[in-house]
C-alpha cells in the first residue's frame, strides 16, 4: 500500500508544481538570493571556534573549540553589552509595540477618508528617512543653545539651562525609545491595518444595533479579530530582543553615552571588525542567533497554550 501511496503524492506534487509553474519562476530569484546570502556565509561560522587567520583560511586555522564562549561569558565588557541590550529592547517592546496597534484602531475608527489618508502618508514618511538623518537632526534640534525643542523643554521647566540631552545618559534609554517608535509606528501599522481591512463589517453593525458603543466595538471585535496577526508579530518581536537597531545605536553613540550605548551588536563589530578579532566576534554574533531562536521557541510555546496562536 505504501507503494502506491508514495506515487500518488508525487504526482500530486508534480501536478501542483506544474499548476504554479509561473509564481515558482517567480519566486526563483528570491530563492538564489537567499540560498548566497542567507545559507552559503553560515559555513563561516565554523571561525567562532577557531583562532582564524585570514591567510590560514577555514580549513587550516587552529581548532580553539569553545574557548572563545568561555572567554566570552567571563568579559565584564560583554555583560555590560547583554544587559543593555535586553534593557533597550525590553523598553521598546514593552512601550514601541503596542503604539501601532494603537495608531491603525484610531486610523480605523476615523470616518474623514482624506484626513485619515494625510495621517497615513505622514505616520509613513519617517520609516524611509536615513538613521543618519534622522540622528543628525535629533542632535540639531536638541542642541542645547540653538535646538528649537531644547529651548521649547527648557521654556517649560522640563529640562535646565544647557542640558546637553545627546550627551546625557540618563535620558539616552528615553530618546532610543521615542526615535524608534517615531520612525517606524506608521510602518508597522500596517500590518495591523491590513488584520482590520479583513473584519466582516457585519459584525460591527450587529453591535451597533446591541447598542455597543465605539469602546466596546473596539475591545469585543476589533481587537479579537487581529489578535492572530497580534500573536505572531509579538512572537517575532521577542526573538529579535537580542538583535537591537545597530544603525540607530551606533550614531547615537558618543564618549558621554556609550556605556550605554554597548550593546551586543556593537560589542561585536568593535571585536570583529574595528580589533580584526574575527573568530571572537563570530561567536558573539552566533551567541546572539542561538538566544534569539530560543528565545522565539520559547514565545510560540506559550502563546500555543495560552492563546491557541502560534507562528509553527
Amino acid at each position: 500500500m505504501s507503494g502506491n501511496v508514495l506515487p500518488t503524492r508525487y504526482s500530486k506534487f508534480r501536478k501542483i508544481l506544474w499548476t504554479q509553474r509561473y509564481l515558482m519562476i517567480l519566486t526563483l530569484p528570491a530563492v538564489v538570493w537567499m540560498l548566497i546570502f542567507n545559507y552559503t556565509p553560515m559555513y563561516g561560522i565554523i571561525i567562532a571556534f577557531q583562532e582564524y587567520n585570514p591567510v590560514l583560511g577555514f580549513n587550516h586555522s587552529p581548532w580553539l573549540g569553545l574557548d572563545n564562549f568561555k572567554e566570552l561569558f567571563t568579559d565584564p565588557f560583554f555583560s555590560d553589552a547583554l544587559v543593555n541590550t535586553f534593557t533597550i529592547s525590553i523598553a521598546k517592546l514593552v512601550i514601541g509595540f503596542p503604539a501601532p496597534i494603537i495608531l491603525a484602531i484610531l486610523l480605523n475608527e476615523l470616518r474623514n477618508q482624506k484626513y485619515k489618508r494625510v495621517i497615513q502618508s505622514l505616520s509613513y514618511l519617517p520609516y524611509f528617512i536615513s538613521w543618519v538623518f534622522v540622528v543628525g537632526f535629533m542632535y540639531t534640534l536638541l542642541d542645547p543653545r540653538t535646538g528649537v525643542l531644547a529651548g521649547l523643554l527648557e521654556m517649560l521647566g522640563i529640562i535646565s539651562e544647557d542640558s546637553m540631552l545627546m550627551g546625557d545618559p540618563d535620558s539616552f534609554l528615553t530618546l532610543v525609545v521615542i526615535s524608534e517608535i517615531w520612525k517606524s509606528i506608521g510602518w508597522n501599522s500596517i500590518i495591523f491595518l491590513a488584520a482590520m481591512a479583513g473584519i466582516d463589517p457585519q459584525l460591527y453593525e450587529a453591535a451597533i444595533v446591541d447598542g455597543a458603543g465605539r469602546f466596546k466595538r473596539i475591545w469585543h471585535i476589533t481587537l479579537p479579530s487581529i489578535k492572530p496577526t497580534v500573536v505572531i508579530l509579538f512572537i517575532l518581536a521577542v526573538g529579535g530582543l537580542v538583535n537591537t537597531n545597530f544603525d540607530q545605536l551606533f550614531l547615537m553613540n558618543n564618549s558621554m553615552t556609550q556605556d550605554e550605548a554597548n550593546v551586543l551588536p556593537i560589542y561585536a563589530y568593535e571585536m570583529g571588525i574595528v580589533l580584526g578579532r574575527f573568530s571572537y566576534g563570530t561567536a558573539v554574533g552566533l551567541f546572539q542567533s542561538v538566544v534569539a531562536f530560543m528565545l522565539m521557541w520559547n514565545a510560540n510555546f506559550f502563546s500555543r497554550k495560552l492563546t491557541k496562536e502560534s507562528l509553527f
